[in-house]
């Protein structure tokens, strides 16, 4: 049975009303979420969840607010002794432009989409403004993009599951680890939206969804299944993470 670590690379930020992504709650709070590239350790293949900004802001602040450093996507494959042409496959989140502003530089990957993302990138719709087909066309045109139609299992060890929380091709990542599996979330939150403050699960919620969502309701329970299914959670934009070589550490 593969053990996998999970090496989390920042590569980027944004700064932004805390309710985006804990859905009615935290307005008027500033929050700051790093953007992850998620390297997959423990087979024969180099594996990335989602490639992160391609230019990210690279402030004393910004990583005082994330409480952790944060690399252009060549520095951040160094640190792991990796190139962009290194990389054997890319598994997708989603796609919008934040979670894949490197994939035109991994050339020799296999990349990974849901069908419903592929759809959503080239027509999306006007209150989803965060995609940029720009992104994929490179890769679309080199044949390398995998379009995934159901849950399955990418390599042993490493399965996605369609999570439609956040977009409507949204994949979740399950990875198994030494402390069980691990499931990178296909949408974005953060450790709050899994594990509410009291007065929220004062009014018998468990999870909050994301501010930004498909369907709240769906959202919800979409949310509590993943929350059954895992051992580890990572929630997509969790700050904590930022500071951390390796999960499980």
């Amino acid at each position: 049975m593969p053990n996998f670590k999970i090496h989390p690379i920042v590569l980027g930020t944004k700064i932004f009303d805390k309710s985006m992504m804990t859905y009615q709650y935290g307005q008027g709070q500033t929050y700051t979420i790093p953007i992850y590239s998620w390297y997959l350790e423990g087979s024969d293949k180099n594996i990335l969840v989602d490639t992160g900004e391609m230019h990210p802001i690279q402030s004393k602040d910004r990583e005082t607010s994330i409480n952790g450093k944060i690399y252009t996507f060549e520095e951040g494959l160094e640190k792991w002794s990796l190139k962009p042409e290194d990389i054997h496959m890319i598994i997708h989140t989603h796609l919008h432009n934040d979670h894949c502003e490197n994939d035109f530089k991994c050339i020799n990957a296999d990349i990974f989409v849901h069908e419903k993302e592929l759809e959503s990138i080239h027509d999306p719709h006007p209150l989803d403004y965060r995609y940029l087909e720009d992104f994929i066309e490179d890769v679309e045109d080199n044949g390398q993009i995998k379009t995934v139609c159901q849950d399955m299992e990418i390599v042993p060890g490493i399965s996605v599951m369609h999570t439609p929380v956040h977009t409507r091709g949204g994949m979740t990542v399950f990875v198994d680890t030494q402390m069980g599996k691990a499931a990178i979330t296909g949408f974005c939150v953060i450790d709050e939206n899994f594990d509410p403050p009291k007065e929220i699960r004062a009014m018998e919620m468990s999870v909050i969804p994301p501010g930004t969502h498909v369907d709240t309701y769906q959202a919800y329970d979409i949310m509590t299944k993943v929350k059954e299914m895992a051992d580890l959670i990572i929630p997509l934009h969790e700050p904590r993470f930022a500071s951390m070589e390796t999960i499980p550490s």
